[in-house]
């Protein structure tokens, strides 16, 4: 049995593969992919060759589900996960497994013996996966990251998402504006970033700017149908909002 993780935790990942090894050694492991991007273009290329995926719902740069809206599987598909507030019914109901982390070796014994059981006979089992993540995404509340690990001199700190004044990209580096001259840099980037935390609170004003609520102090009107943002701590550059974003920062401040 060829087998595909796709898990960002790597001691969970490495669990994970220790225990198929136990449950089967014929079962290989074709590769360990940590986020949604990388999963994507992995697929792309090799999908035929996988015959079952084992995928964390959450991934370093987004939900998994992300990836079936930019690429078919067709392979069946064993989620896990750390958080059981994902609605179980979904998986159950479509038979396919799911699987609460750490993982049970008996849970896992089970979820293969199923696999065998529905994807291993001649004609078998088909599942339609947009149906069953419209199931799952109607069902699921969102969860934002709450703080982010940074460097501080030689040590390891943590910030709050909700101390983060602003975030903006310099020199391709992405750094987090905390209070006056307190800024951290993230190993993130904007992109990633703009999925991560809550999208009532942040919003992305350009291609180099997400700005948080309270950060706004004054808006003023900028030519070419732009705003020109006043933000607290002050800004070395100007906060523009993009005429393209003006439409829905408008909206988005108007909830």
């Amino acid at each position: 049995m060829k087998v595909l993780i796709i898990e960002d935790e790597i001691p969970a990942a490495r669990q994970l593969q220790k225990l198929l090894r136990e449950q089967n050694q014929q079962i290989e492991v074709l590769d360990i992919l940590d986020s949604v991007e990388g999963a994507v273009n992995w697929l792309h290329k090799s999908a035929a060759k996988v015959q079952l995926i084992f995928m964390d719902i959450q991934l370093a740069d987004g939900l998994s589900f992300d990836i079936f809206q930019q690429v078919t599987i067709n392979s069946p598909v064993i989620f896990t996960t750390a958080f059981d507030h994902y609605t179980m019914k979904a998986f159950k109901v479509n038979s396919i497994d799911y699987l609460l982390k750490p993982i049970d070796p008996q849970e896992l014994t089970g979820a293969l013996e199923k696999y065998q059981q529905f994807f291993m006979q001649p004609n078998g089992y088909t599942i339609n996966y947009q149906e069953v993540l419209a199931a799952i995404q109607s069902q699921q509340q969102p969860t934002y990251k709450k703080r982010f690990l940074v460097k501080s001199g030689q040590e390891l700190r943590f910030i709050n998402t909700d101390d983060i004044q602003y975030l903006f990209s310099e020199d391709s580096l992405v750094f987090a504006q905390v209070a006056q001259k307190q800024k951290f840099h993230l190993d993130y980037s904007l992109d990633q970033i703009e999925k991560l935390v809550n999208p009532a609170l942040f919003f992305r004003i350009n291609r180099k700017l997400i700005v948080q609520l309270n950060a706004i102090h004054k808006i003023h009107t900028y030519f070419n149908s732009r705003l020109l943002l006043d933000l607290s701590p002050q800004t070395e550059f100007d906060a523009i909002v993009s005429r393209d974003r003006v439409p829905d920062f408008k909206q988005w401040l108007d909830q």
